[in-house]
């Protein structure tokens, strides 16, 4: 395991770029267990991610559907979309056959830890919070306007060698 890097997002916008940033690094395999309270930015962070993957349809929630596949309009990896929130334990999660499909895609777990470690040894794991206080200016009504704090820790091999904090952080003057 790495030492975790840490960013703070202020913006929706920012989230989805984090996202497109992120899936410059990632390949078929890879598996992402997002954490994070409700509004964190879990999904906003998978929207970018799919749309940087080329991936076909709308990225959502997938609470209530569970499981979303996302197949790739290119070459890329598929992007498989899943929401454990409602799930009791892993034997659960077992069920939806998560392993099938993990080597040809990307697959991304919201509310996963706990649940989804054992699929592969090779994971980052990314937890979101959303400050309780807007920043200066902002509208504090509008719970889209928090500051978020993102963790990203590589865990495993696949991860050995690769620059997160190069890939992941925006240049300072960008």
């Amino acid at each position: 395991m790495t030492s975790p890097l840490v960013l703070e997002i202020p913006t929706a916008a920012d989230m989805q770029a984090l996202g497109a940033r992120l899936a410059s690094v990632l390949r078929a395999g890879d598996l992402l267990v997002l954490t994070g309270d409700l509004g964190a930015g879990k999904t906003t962070l998978t929207q970018g991610l799919g749309a940087a993957l080329g991936v076909r349809g709308r990225v959502a929630s997938p609470t209530f559907v569970i499981s979303r596949v996302h197949p790739a309009d290119g070459a890329g990896p598929a992007l498989v979309h899943v929401d454990t929130y409602r799930m009791a334990d892993a034997l659960e999660v077992a069920d939806l056959d998560l392993e099938y499909s993990l080597a040809d895609s990307v697959t991304v777990v919201e509310w996963g830890a706990g649940l989804v470690e054992d699929l592969s040894a090779d994971r980052l794991e990314i937890v979101l919070t959303r400050q309780a206080e807007p920043p200066p200016g902002a509208d504090p009504d509008d719970p889209s306007a928090a500051i978020r704090t993102v963790t990203v820790t590589a865990v495993g091999d696949r991860w050995a060698g690769t620059d997160l904090a190069a890939a992941l952080c925006v240049p300072s003057g960008a």
